[in-house]
């Protein structure tokens, strides 16, 4: 069975500890609990004839106060970057973080998350950010942790970039 270290990435609030907790455990909760230094959780799936774990890296989230530590990204085979569709920083913490990733680590597969599509009324993400983010060429999935839309999809795109292809059936 393969394992693959997988790593939520974001500014604070954005919703990566409840798209984890849905798509692990199936759960969904309003409260709000900030995430300090690091959580892990494990998943097994299949991808075509392929077992796969991801394990699963729950990051704190990044602001002008916080950054990453590359320690906690040495080791990753792929990324979700999370965005909050409601705020237009997370937008941009998520474009440094892209970067960063990609000048540290080189290509690693990754999928953009635009979360929060429960509140799409109130989105300040227009289609000038999903055109820029569609230009970097991963995957972009809408998200809602709260009513389980896109959660499967975000995971299953990268878990499917992690799969060599001729493994897959």
């Amino acid at each position: 069975m393969l394992q693959k270290k997988i790593c939520l990435l974001g500014a604070f609030s954005v919703g990566k500890t409840s798209l984890i907790q849905r798509y692990v455990n199936k759960l969904f909760s309003d409260k709000y609990l900030t995430t300090v230094g690091v959580k892990i959780d494990k998943k097994q799936v299949t991808v075509g004839s392929t077992d796969l774990t991801l394990i699963v890296w729950d990051i704190a989230g990044e602001d002008d106060f916080t950054s990453i530590r590359s320690a906690h990204l040495r080791g990753l085979s792929g990324y979700i970057v999370v965005i909050d569709g409601t705020r237009k920083n997370s937008f941009d913490v998520a474009l440094a973080l892209h970067k960063r990733i990609k000048t540290e680590l080189g290509d690693v597969a990754a999928v953009f998350a635009l979360n929060k599509a429960d509140l799409k009324a109130q989105w300040v993400i227009n289609h000038e950010h999903i055109h820029a983010l569609a230009q970097l060429s991963y995957p972009v999935i809408e998200t809602s942790a709260k009513l389980d839309q896109g959660v499967e999809d975000l995971f299953m795109g990268l878990a499917r970039q992690l799969v060599p292809e001729n493994s897959e059936v």
